[in-house]
């Protein structure tokens, strides 16, 4: 097993455990053409910076990831007849008029907003899979990853989590983006690999949303985790970034349905193995 990834919001520390046990690392850009040593049998497409705050920091390898990363990804997958596995976003969505959201929906996205390099990227990511599925046969699945978490994130990710665990575990305050009564289903990352795992395993080209139906307000979310840290920091209300999607609930039936697949970590729980992981981190 092979791991690719030029480290620009990744840490080698992540895969440390696991070098020596079948895995080795490679420190490159699949923006630039990549040649695996030896046959390959599966190809898991998860690169892309993934956090709002790496979208202004980083547009243009974000944009590159999901096409000519995607096309190199792909062109290996093809020269090798491997199987193809795309992780791909809830992002495709937007900010959704339609919920909770179902695979057959084609999304409310800005192409030229602030988000549009991540948002596009995906969609163009998912086209450029289909297309090698349709004229090349090759074999291609597609999972939605709705929002996940869980140990090793950064600490500096920018998203809910990782922000408001730092935060509490400081006493610093939570800083919540709007009104917070925005919504997000919150996904634990063993969840995640299981599902990614059963779409891998199945015969389904087409897209399969995975995540959880654990939908809480943002501000309810930041009170929580500052109960479970213990912390008696107060929420700090700012200014919501623009193109924040009010709503992000997966409709999981397919995956219930095709994959018998469905989260089964209480969020509580995950969000005390992640707290865990923070405060060793910190």
């Amino acid at each position: 097993m092979v791991c690719v990834d030029n480290l620009l919001t990744g840490a080698r520390a992540n895969v440390a455990h696991l070098e020596g046990q079948g895995l080795s690392f490679v420190e490159h850009d699949i923006n630039e053409p990549y040649f695996p040593a030896g046959h390959v049998d599966l190809v898991l497409h998860l690169a892309s910076p993934a956090s709002p705050v790496d979208f202004p920091a980083y547009p243009i390898p974000i944009i590159k990831v999901g096409t000519v990363g995607t096309h190199h990804m792909l062109g290996i997958a093809l020269a090798h007849r491997a199987r193809f596995l795309l992780a791909s976003t809830s992002e495709v969505y937007g900010d959704p008029l339609v919920h909770p959201q179902p695979e057959t929906y084609w999304g409310n996205v800005n192409p030229i907003g602030p988000r549009g390099c991540y948002d596009e990227s995906k969609r163009a990511a998912e086209a450029f899979t289909m297309a090698y599925h349709r004229a090349h046969d090759v074999d291609t699945r597609i999972v939605r990853i709705f929002n996940t978490y869980g140990p090793r994130m950064r600490l500096d990710d920018g998203r809910m989590i990782p922000n408001f665990m730092t935060q509490a575990l400081r006493g610093e305050a939570l800083t919540v983006y709007g009104d917070g009564t925005q919504t997000r289903s919150l996904t634990y990352v063993d969840d995640l690999v299981a599902g990614m795992l059963a779409v891998l395993d199945s015969n389904d080209p087409m897209p399969f949303n995975i995540g959880s139906q654990d939908e809480i307000s943002v501000r309810d979310l930041a009170r929580l985790i500052g109960r479970m840290a213990g912390s008696e920091s107060r929420v700090e209300f700012r200014p919501l970034p623009v193109d924040d999607p009010r709503q992000r609930r997966p409709d999981t039936t397919r995956a219930r349905e095709v994959l018998g697949w469905a989260p089964r970590v209480a969020m509580e729980d995950g969000l005390r193995r992640t707290m865990d992981y923070f405060r060793g981190a910190l």
